[in-house]
């Protein structure tokens, strides 16, 4: 059985389709899996052991080009079995339909009736998290997901580490916090640079070491966040914000003994690579997109305002974030990984 996924455009969604993958897999053993879905996603799709093939989407988020799909569903036509789509969008079930696949499953979305043909009508009380929505593609119409549920877990591979850190000049010889400070989604979801340094300051003056990642709009707030810090400690910061590629990012995060993020994609990132991890939370909620991760600390004030789910506070003072303070954090830190300096000390 070949089945084409139609995957989503954001770093964070990707990751947690591994669990309609895995579920797939634990189905139909021998099927194989292909995912069309934007370049930019080939690194996170090549570390999935469930995947047989990246296949490049062309097209920005969001742009139609109707020629453009129609050319490559005709370049897929009787290759595979089944589809599902994974965006509610009527352009993303163009290339299934163009391509004549004959079973075409996704939920109802944008006016699809026609281009698919296995048609899901979405219950948002009985499936609230997106990885449950996503799960149930795999399965019959009704048919209770599997527990305990699937986590998504990206595979590394030791040489393409050791590179990265060889060209990055980075050591293991003490422990890492990695930060990720941005957030692409917007000003609600960035916990403020004065409580991130607050954090490195003290894991450094403890003994770590700090990298900061994120894209290339994150790099100079990775540099606020350094600068906060006094000589002597500032140079104990690496900012590899937009100096790496999503691959080296990965594959650099993967060596972190801990993690402090946003709700980004990184986030879910670091939760795939199963590193110790506060995920910090404003604007938006753990509810429905929450890091599946079994070392997972979730740090939010919950205000009456929030969770609102909007990109800029509309009241301009963001105090979801402002108001959470660096102890919270630093004390989730404690809880997931104590302090390993004092365990090799101890050996």
């Amino acid at each position: 059985m070949k089945i084409l996924i139609v995957g989503p455009s954001w770093v964070g969604d990707m990751v947690m389709a591994q669990t309609l993958f895995q579920c797939l897999k634990q189905r139909h053993p021998e099927c194989e899996i292909d995912v069309l879905a934007p370049e930019w996603s080939r690194p996170i799709l090549e570390r999935m052991p469930e995947m047989r093939a990246a296949l490049s989407l062309p097209l920005g988020h969001g742009v139609l080009d109707l020629a453009t799909r129609r050319r490559i569903g005709k370049s897929l036509a009787g290759q595979y079995d089944q589809a599902i789509l994974l965006p509610n969008s009527l352009k993303s079930a163009l290339v299934p339909w163009f391509a004549g696949i004959p079973k075409r499953t996704g939920w109802k979305g944008e006016m699809r009736y026609g281009l698919l043909n296995d048609i899901r009508k979405l219950d948002k009380a009985r499936y609230p998290l997106m990885i449950e929505r996503f799960m149930a593609l795999a399965y019959e119409p009704g048919a209770a997901l599997p527990q305990p549920y699937p986590q998504p877990r990206l595979q590394i591979d030791e040489a393409s580490r050791e590179a990265a850190l060889a060209k990055f000049e980075l050591q293991l010889d003490r422990p890492v916090l990695a930060l990720c400070p941005g957030a692409e989604f917007g000003e609600a979801k960035r916990w403020p640079a004065e409580h991130y340094a607050k954090v490195a300051e003290i894991k450094i003056r403890a003994g770590w070491q700090v990298w900061l990642f994120g894209s290339k709009n994150d790099h100079a707030g990775g540099e606020d966040i350094r600068m906060r810090l006094i000589p002597g400690l500032r140079e104990e910061v690496s900012n590899l914000s937009g100096q790496t590629s999503l691959a080296e990012a990965i594959d650099l995060m993967s060596a972190a003994t801990a993690v402090v993020s946003n709700d980004s994609g990184l986030m879910h990132v670091a939760a795939a690579l199963n590193r110790p991890l506060v995920a910090v939370y404003g604007s938006t909620s753990p509810g429905f997109t929450p890091p599946l991760a079994d070392q997972v600390e979730i740090v939010r004030l919950g205000l009456d305002c929030s969770p609102c789910f909007e990109r800029t506070c509309r009241f301009g003072h963001y105090n979801c974030l402002r108001e959470l303070k660096p102890r919270p954090v630093i004390e989730a830190l404690d809880r997931l990984v104590g302090d390993p300096l004092a365990l090799v000390e101890g050996d």
